[in-house]
């Protein structure tokens, strides 16, 4: 039995799945989680502390004297918990808050790309100046695709044929969000490689898919994620090469030109 003490922040299918494999190695004595859930409960000690209370956590941290912080949900990345734990001298596997805004905020994301010279669909930022409906025209041989920059929990998304649809969601979350990204559709199957990476290099996970929308034949709302198998067929090993090559490398190699590199 290892001697590290490691805490897991979240509560959803995913801190368990991290609870399943911490709980598996030599390394690690005991594990808690913040705050939990059921499945979670069979493998650490819950504590009841909001993954989006830094405070909480940091606190809750240096009482069980963590060797480890395993951030699950970006949200308190985003918020800093990972700058504050290193203030602290706690290692966090997770990257500071302003490289998690690559997935805090779908804008930032867009023009990392740009600057790493990594494909990504065209786009438009529409805010209360923009010109809604020239907007939607640029589009319009294709469903629309609507993102709100903020973390929305895998539902700030509506992809749709319907005009007046994609130009409401457009209008309230620039009323919410004061702004809102119109992308270009791109057809074809999606699919999720998770990479792992830091200064050092990077490690690819299997590509996995899910079925976000609601109803049979990806109609209905996107949901947070659900039907999630892995490995999944559609990604070759072609494509997967592919992959690395045009989007994995090339955003590693730009990551490590900053001033502090990605780590998560």
């Amino acid at each position: 039995m290892g001697e590290k003490v490691v805490l897991v922040v979240g509560g959803g299918g995913r801190e368990h799945a991290l609870c399943l494999s911490l709980s598996q190695s030599e390394h690690v004595e005991s594990i808690h989680c913040a705050p939990g859930n059921a499945g979670t409960a069979t493998l650490s000690k819950n504590h009841p502390v909001s993954a989006t209370d830094i405070e909480g956590i940091l606190s809750l941290a240096q009482h069980i004297d963590a060797d480890l912080v395993v951030a699950g949900p970006e949200a308190p990345l985003c918020k800093g918990l990972a700058d504050q734990l290193t203030i602290l001298g706690i290692p966090c596997f997770g990257p500071v808050a302003s490289l998690a805004h690559l997935e805090g905020s779908k804008l930032h994301a867009k023009h990392v790309m740009k600057s790493a010279n990594i494909p990504t669909a065209d786009f438009h930022v529409l805010d209360l100046e923009s010109n809604i409906d020239a907007a939607l025209d640029d589009f319009s041989d294709q469903p629309w695709v609507v993102k709100r920059d903020v973390l929305a929990g895998g539902k700030g998304v509506v992809v749709t044929e319907d005009r007046s649809e994609a130009r409401d969601f457009i209008l309230s979350s620039i009323e919410k969000d004061g702004q809102v990204l119109l992308e270009q559709f791109l057809p074809g199957e999606e699919a999720s490689m998770l990479v792992v990476m830091d200064g050092s290099g990077f490690v690819c996970l299997p590509a996995s898919q899910d079925h976000k929308r609601a109803y049979d034949g990806d109609k209905g709302p996107n949901t947070g994620g659900m039907g999630a198998y892995c490995p999944a067929p559609v990604v070759t090993e072609r494509i997967r090469q592919k992959a690395i090559d045009t989007i994995v490398q090339p955003m590693h190699s730009y990551l490590c030109s900053l001033e502090t590199p990605y780590r998560g």
